[in-house]
């Protein structure tokens, strides 16, 4: 290989090596998931977040962005639909903050995974959800401080929490979450996978129509909904 070849080839590995370490400094994923992503993820060290049985018959899964408005009107009928059937329904909640539109949401994304690792990500979950309209256009300091007002009140210790929100555990579950996405192409939230299907953006974005696919799925499954 001549001089010239080789100063194209070097030129070219730096360009990839940047792109890895931009892609990696933006949040996104640097691997692709090859598991199912239709069932939960027990492997790294913070598996899926959980609401509900572990061993229900029926897998309500959505990939979901805390600063997101479809997402925000989403939530009172997936907090409705995890908490009825929680004995019956597998509820999985994974992080895709749309950080190109939503300047917070990989913050929020970050805040709720590490509550998590206290064993409160629901109890963050809801907080961020209840609150959107009031942090969702605001500026870091004035995010981060509301942030650490959720976290007070869900009991959380807080030197703990700060710890966790700059863990390398956490990161790195929010791009697996993200990851697993590219196995339902994923590319925008709310995204809703119901038992390894991806539900079209009329049920996903109707809280009449997500509610009875969910209780469809309940009683094809052998459960009642009570409807």
């Amino acid at each position: 290989m001549n001089k010239t070849r080789w100063i194209i080839f070097a030129v070219i590995c730096i360009g990839v090596f940047a792109a890895i370490v931009i892609t990696s400094k933006n949040g996104s994923p640097s691997t692709t998931f090859k598991g199912d992503a239709s069932k939960i993820i027990t492997q790294g060290p913070i598996a899926d977040r959980v609401f509900g049985s572990t061993a229900g018959k029926v897998t309500l899964i959505e990939y979901g962005d805390f600063e997101c408005p479809a997402c925000g009107a989403m939530y009172p009928t997936v907090s409705a639909l995890k908490n009825a059937y929680k004995d019956n329904l597998t509820f999985i909640f994974r992080d895709f903050p749309l950080t190109t539109i939503h300047p917070n949401a990989l913050a929020a994304a970050t805040a709720a995974e590490a509550a998590g690792q206290q064993g409160k990500f629901y109890e963050m979950f809801d907080q961020l959800y209840q609150s959107q309209s009031a942090w969702g256009e605001t500026d870091s300091t004035t995010r981060d401080k509301d942030f650490d007002q959720y976290a007070q009140s869900v009991g959380l210790n807080m030197t703990k929490y700060h710890q966790d929100l700059s863990s390398s555990a956490v990161a790195d579950k929010i791009n697996r979450d993200r990851s697993t996405g590219a196995n339902f192409g994923v590319d925008g939230t709310p995204t809703f996978v119901l038992d390894g299907k991806v539900l079209s953006t009329d049920v996903g974005t109707s809280q009449t129509a997500l509610q009875q696919a969910v209780q469809t799925a309940l009683v094809s499954a052998g459960f009642k909904t009570g409807n």
